[in-house]
């Protein structure tokens, strides 16, 4: 059985977000996406346009200094737009380690990603590594 479009979507994504592929990551999402990131850290917040999404996950590898993994563990659809992403997050910086599990909850219109809503497992933990 083929792999649903949107699994394959984000499949591509995370696939391209390992290899720092930003260029790819761009031409998959609308140009008014918004992507919320959990916690309460300089890196949390809604970050809104593709523009602005870029230069957050570039942040995010220069803060760890390349070291940050988002592993796909899996994928499930609804069929009716939604996606979701579940991967292992792991990454160093400024002597921590963060190892944690979490997801992202995909919006697709078209073949676009237009919404990401991030979940961690340990907020807390996310909270203490990012601040």
């Amino acid at each position: 059985m083929a792999e649903h479009p949107h699994a394959a979507l984000v499949r591509k994504g995370f696939e391209a977000f390992s290899r720092g592929d930003m260029d790819t990551l761009r031409e998959m999402m609308a140009a008014d996406a918004t992507h919320h990131v959990p916690g309460d850290h300089p890196l949390s917040g809604d970050f809104k346009g593709v523009d602005s999404i870029i230069e957050m996950y570039e942040r995010l590898g220069a803060e760890t200094n390349g070291t940050m993994r988002a592993d796909l563990i899996g994928i499930c659809v609804d069929g009716r737009g939604h996606a979701v992403g579940m991967n292992h997050f792991t990454a160093e910086r400024n002597g921590k380690t963060l190892d944690d599990t979490g997801c992202i909850i995909f919006r697709v219109v078209g073949d676009k990603v237009t919404d990401l809503d991030e979940c961690v497992e340990d907020i807390d933990k996310n909270n203490e590594f990012w601040s």
